[in-house]
């Protein structure tokens, strides 16, 4: 029999205010346990809640950088249900007028194709607190600084049919989120993460199969990880007669599997109702405006903007452009270099760049290397002051700290020897204590000389100590030995 995977995520993404959606306490990550919950965080009596202006308008920035059908007239309600961590006894969200209505998100597969995603709805509601059990034996310690923390929740389509698509929707929507500034995305604090409902049917079936939901996923390898082994796990479950149940099930990282938590709760389960304390949210065209007005070049635009106007490759403009830091540091250290080779930057921020910030897990803004020192390392290779062998010595100098490019060029002696008549020595020079090869060589088929040329282009760079520009090597060691 042939399945097909039928997946839709649910993604929470922590919008990114100084202060939490209903009242003036800070969102600041890392803060002792219960310092920055207020009285309107605990739900004490009283109190009233107040929504927080700015997650409106970063609800609208997201609304219309997915094209989605936006609410005018958004309600909060009262989602019921009882945890610890939940110090009121509900949770503030949106239920049947969100803010956020129909919209669409496409994303490149591995075969270069595009696919769209629908959303069905992105709303807004509060983060609950946090259940701590590891450093309480036998207890569980409750920090509520996350309590009242804005999360704007996007509920896709259960369009995706495999957990590559899966990963490639979630990047798309982390890159939409961090260019549009609304997030910072940081999924190890928790600020991105997701819940993955996975159900499988046999292929060309119309009816959905019998789902179950896998909670609060904080990375792209274990979202597909987690997806896979459910599909398996469902698979396997209904060839040997048995039936799925409807239930939120956790991944286990370290045993990659997934767990049962709890059977899977409907919206009557959380007995939803107008939350009496606030006001309805009226989405005027002055604030549609307003937002729209503060919205950057997107990653999609500015790849296209890429390739038309530097000449770079989709592959190596999608590569830089996944990223707003990524892109604004590529533009950086174009100015710097002069801007006239974009492709020879766009190389090293794909490569040393890219590759030294894998290699030490850091992101862009934590790099000991910045735009402006890239830019000007590749305006020495450039003008011809180093070559781009020994750019790479200079990097690994600047990566360590040990100045800019043109200091570690003056202070290692790496400039490149351009002077023809010193180049010119060591040409006659190895040529000479090489006779047999140049023999060979003259003695050879027009086509096997480019690669036997190869050799005295070797012994000269090792005479230079690698400082002789390759390109005059070349030119004089063509000229001597054909004539």
């Amino acid at each position: 029999m042939e399945w097909e995977a039928v997946i839709g995520l649910e993604i929470h993404s922590q919008l990114a205010t100084n202060s939490k959606i209903f009242s003036g306490a800070s969102t600041t990550y890392g803060a002792e346990p219960n310092t920055q919950a207020c009285a309107i965080d605990l739900g004490m009596p009283g109190v009233l809640p107040v929504v927080n202006k700015e997650v409106v308008r970063m609800a609208a920035m997201f609304g219309l950088a997915i094209e989605a059908e936006m609410g005018e007239y958004s309600v909060f309600a009262r989602k019921n249900y009882f945890y610890p961590d939940l110090p009121k006894g509900y949770q503030i969200s949106q239920f049947e007028l969100p803010i956020v209505g129909k919209g669409h998100l496409d994303i490149e597969l591995e075969d270069g194709t595009t696919k769209r995603i629908g959303v069905t709805r992105a709303h807004l509601e509060e983060d609950a607190g946090k259940s701590l059990h590891e450093d309480f034996h036998g207890m569980t310690g409750i920090d509520l600084n996350r309590a009242g923390t804005p999360l704007l929740e996007i509920v896709s389509e259960p369009d995706m049919r495999s957990a590559k698509e899966a990963v490639a929707y979630m990047k798309k929507m982390h890159s939409l989120v961090t260019y549009l500034g609304i997030s910072d995305g940081n999924m190890q604090e928790g600020s991105f993460r997701c819940d993955a409902n996975v159900s499988v049917r046999l292929k060309g079936e119309e009816e959905f199969g019998t789902r179950t939901e896998i909670k609060n996923i904080n990375s792209f390898r274990f979202v597909e990880r987690a997806i896979e082994h459910e599909i398996e796990r469902q698979i396997e479950i209904l060839e040997s007669g048995g039936e799925i149940i409807q239930e939120t099930r956790l991944y286990d990282a370290d045993k990659d599997e997934t767990r049962s938590m709890r059977s899977k709760e409907e919206a009557n389960d959380y007995r939803y109702f107008p939350d009496p304390d606030l006001l309805p949210v009226v989405m005027d065209q002055a604030v549609l405006d307003a937002a729209r007005d503060s919205m950057p070049e997107l990653s999609d635009a500015r790849k296209a903007r890429f390739i038309d106007q530097y000449g770079l490759r989709g592959e190596d403009a999608g590569q830089i452009t996944a990223s707003r830091e990524m892109a604004d540091f590529f533009e950086a250290a174009l100015e710097v270099s002069g801007g006239s080779d974009a492709k020879i930057v766009a190389n090293w921020v794909i490569g040393e760049f890219s590759g030294a910030l894998n290699r030490e897990g850091l992101s862009v803004q934590e790099a000991p290397v910045s735009a402006a020192m890239l830019g000007q390392l590749v305006k020495r290779i450039l003008d011809n002051t180093i070559s781009g062998k020994i750019a790479k010595e200079v990097f690994e100098a600047m990566w360590q700290g040990e100045g800019d490019a043109d200091v570690i060029i003056e202070q290692k002696g790496m400039k490149q020897v351009t002077d023809t008549g010193a180049i010119e020595v060591m040409v006659d020079e190895v040529l000479a204590n090489n006779p047999k090869q140049v023999e060979n060589y003259r003695n050879a088929e027009e086509q096997k000389r480019g690669k036997m040329i190869g050799f005295f282009v070797g012994q000269i760079m090792k005479a230079s100590k690698g400082k002789a520009n390759p390109a005059l090597v070349n030119e004089l060691l063509k000229k001597k030995l054909d004539s």
